[in-house]
């Protein structure tokens, strides 16, 4: 009687492993496709200066137009540090849900379609929502002399504040 327990205890053990390895093989880890515009890569130049991951497809490439733009890819939870562009920035939401906010004022929740007009030298963060990726359009204003400052991150309890529903 005893062993038959055991023999039972081991193959109920066993069909368990099985089952985590099974789901593990079928977990979505692909990144989904929230906007029209390309994913791009994953931003590895600017990775130090964010929380989470994000992707960046630049979307132009005539220099002559001095007009560049770029979309830029949040995973849920990420966000930039605390920064600012000597000649403003202007972001446009294209895909699910993220948060803008200025220094010493209250978040900003982006939804596609939402417009922030970042005016010169305004200390600033933006990113995804908890649970939610988030792609915007990014462009500066003057861009051949705007110049980034990086700041320090976004600190887990002023993102919490900031995102909270």
């Amino acid at each position: 009687m005893a062993t038959l327990l055991v023999l039972g205890s081991c193959q109920q053990a066993q069909k368990e492993n099985n089952q985590e390895t099974q789901n593990q093989k079928t977990m979505d880890t692909s990144i989904p496709k929230i906007s029209d515009f390309p994913l791009g890569e994953e931003n590895t130049g600017y990775a130090q200066y964010f929380s989470g991951k994000s992707w960046l497809a630049p979307l132009t490439t005539n220099k002559d137009l001095n007009v560049p733009l770029a979309n830029v890819t949040f995973e849920p939870g990420c966000r930039n540090n605390w920064h600012s562009h000597t000649g403003g920035q202007l972001l446009i939401a294209v895909g699910g849900v993220g948060y803008y906010q200025e220094r010493g004022k209250a978040a900003v929740r982006m939804v596609p379609g939402t417009v922030i007009e970042v005016g010169p030298n305004v200390e600033h963060w933006h990113g995804a929502a908890p649970d939610s990726w988030f792609a915007h359009l990014a462009t500066n204003g003057n861009p051949s002399t705007n110049q980034n400052t990086w700041l320090e991150p976004v600190s887990d309890e002023t993102y919490a504040a900031a995102t909270k529903k």
